[in-house]
């Protein structure tokens, strides 16, 4: 009788520990996070590292400017459509006269529909000769009203510079021979119907010759 207790009881032993095993084996430990708030802690492993930042090769836009050749020296970007200038030709500004005795004076101003002069204060203005390259610009640009590719840096060799006083008045001295692109600008605001203040380009074609005494009225008119 004694011998069948003893086996009993051996068995119940047995079975508790192996259910404590089998236990153990089916309960997966809880990560430890030191940091969190809340004893509910949903891991979350991405499939790709990028998902991380909330990033996805799919849905990635990038910010860089896309740039599309078109036809006529053009280019298409994201933004806006770009004309490629020409190469800098070297042998035109390579025959441009380095020296002269012209002068080329006048004011720089615009000029509202009811006629009303607004006139450019200490504004910048310069000369910019003549060539296939100002040209391309003036066309393309001024009057044409089109955005252009960065220019070369070795026309601000050949530009002659100077700066307007209160009253809009301005003078270069020592001008060689030839033609040019007289350019300045004008800020508006309300005066010219505009709701913020604008800068406005005034572009206009002149030649000298010798030691002449240009007088110019360099003015545009805003409708």
């Amino acid at each position: 009788m004694r011998y069948m207790k003893n086996i009993l009881l051996l068995t119940i032993l047995t079975f508790f520990i192996s259910g404590c095993n089998i236990y153990r084996q089916m309960v997966i430990p809880t990560p430890y996070y030191p940091n969190a708030k809340s004893d509910n802690v949903q891991v979350i492993t991405p499939k790709q590292p990028q998902d991380v930042m909330g990033i996805n090769n799919q849905n990635n836009k990038s910010n860089q400017t896309q740039i599309t050749p078109l036809q006529n020296g053009t280019i298409k970007t994201s933004n806006s459509t770009v004309v490629q200038r020409i190469p800098f030709p070297v042998d035109e500004y390579a025959t441009l006269p380095k020296t002269g005795d012209a002068t080329v004076s006048g004011v720089i101003y615009l000029k509202t529909s009811g006629g009303k002069k607004i006139y450019g204060k200490n504004t910048r203005l310069y000369l910019n000769p003549v060539t296939s390259y100002s040209t391309q610009w003036y066309n393309e640009s001024y009057l044409g009203g089109a955005k252009m590719s960065k220019v070369d840096p070795r026309l601000f060799n050949y530009l002659k510079f100077t700066t307007s006083d209160e009253n809009g008045h301005f003078e270069f001295v020592n001008v060689p021979s030839g033609s040019y692109y007289l350019i300045g600008v004008v800020k508006c605001g309300s005066e010219c119907g505009f709701v913020r203040d604008r800068t406005i380009r005034v572009a206009k074609k002149i030649s000298v010759f010798g030691n002449e005494k240009k007088e110019v009225d360099l003015s545009k008119t805003i409708n």
